[in-house]
């Protein structure tokens, strides 16, 4: 009977342990690196967020890579954290994972990028920018710019990375714009993996090769930053010998445009904090969110009043 009432003991005691749980929402984020000033404030945005609520977050930095990705998720899985919300550094490869998230019974939130699927049932929803607007944007600019120019207008195109679902929908979108307009001509397309130095070191490749660009439209402001520099090394005035189209609205992207040498700056909202933490605690309390919602977002070009320019900043 002892040994009987000391196992009864133990069993209690650990059932007790299992069930113990810090207070409130657990979330776990997966976020894809610190590639830039938009990247770091939209992490800063999410930890701000996430300790005026209360909640309890894991944050996970994939340093680019999906493997790291994948495992941040598996650990969630296992910690049985209440919500998990990621960044998806590409759009596919993620129904394994997320189909795991699901047999335990953990909603899942994707933020920033979208992600390719047969099966949308695997994740609650996604908040974050419309890229493929952001691309349209991008166009419409350039059209008006070179509204008057009676000969062809050469673009040099720097996408982002590879597979991520800003560089497919900024590119689709800027093409959505452009097609039927002969005069515009993407001369060149590569990925420059939404880095500075990446930047820098294609454009000045590409000036080597062309010495007729009218136009460069760039994924995001990290890339830009260095494709200034490549074209200033050239002995070139960006913004005025060649036009400069930017997406984010870092604070050195405006500064750069009210000196002339950024055109049109395209904002990519970063500070979602607070919406991935009202979703995730809707998605903890079981209820239903919007599948798809967009950020709010502004466009800056030079025909702008530019003194009255309020950026988020960062």
């Amino acid at each position: 009977m002892a040994v009987l009432f000391c196992l009864l003991l133990s069993a209690c005691d650990g059932s007790r342990k299992k069930e113990e749980k810090p207070e409130g929402l657990i979330l776990g984020f997966s976020q894809i690196g610190a590639e830039s000033a938009w990247r770091k404030c939209n992490s800063l945005s999410i930890k701000e967020a996430a300790e005026s609520r209360g909640v309890q977050l894991l944050f996970e930095n994939a340093e680019q890579k999906q493997e790291n990705q994948i495992k941040a998720l598996r650990s969630f899985i296992v910690y049985q954290v209440d919500v998990i919300a990621f960044v998806p550094i590409v759009a596919g490869g993620w129904d394994n994972i997320l189909k795991e998230a699901k047999d335990a019974g953990i909603p899942v939130l994707i933020t920033d990028r979208k992600i390719e699927t047969n099966d949308p049932s695997l994740f609650a929803g996604f908040i974050g920018t419309d890229s493929r607007q952001e691309g349209r944007e991008a166009g419409l600019f350039l059209l008006r710019k070179f509204s008057s120019r009676k000969s062809p207008v050469r673009i040099v195109e720097i996408s982002g990375t590879e597979g991520s679902s800003p560089a497919i929908g900024r590119a689709e979108g800027f093409r959505e714009i452009l097609e039927g307009h002969d005069d515009f001509q993407i001369i060149h397309s590569v990925s420059g993996d939404f880095l500075r130095s990446k930047g820098y070191e294609l454009m000045r490749d590409i000036l080597k090769r062309y010495d007729d660009i009218n136009a460069v439209y760039s994924h995001n402001d990290g890339m830009t930053l260095g494709i200034l520099e490549a074209i200033k090394e050239k002995g070139l005035s960006p913004g005025k010998d060649i036009v400069i189209i930017t997406i984010d609205a870092e604070q050195a992207a405006i500064d750069a445009l009210q000196r002339g040498e950024v055109n049109c700056v395209i904002e990519c909202n970063p500070k979602t904090g607070p919406d991935i933490i009202d979703l995730a605690e809707k998605l903890a309390r079981g209820e239903s969110i919007p599948p798809l919602q967009h950020v709010q977002e502004q466009v800056f070009t030079e025909y702008d009043d530019l003194s009255g320019i309020e950026p988020r900043g960062y």
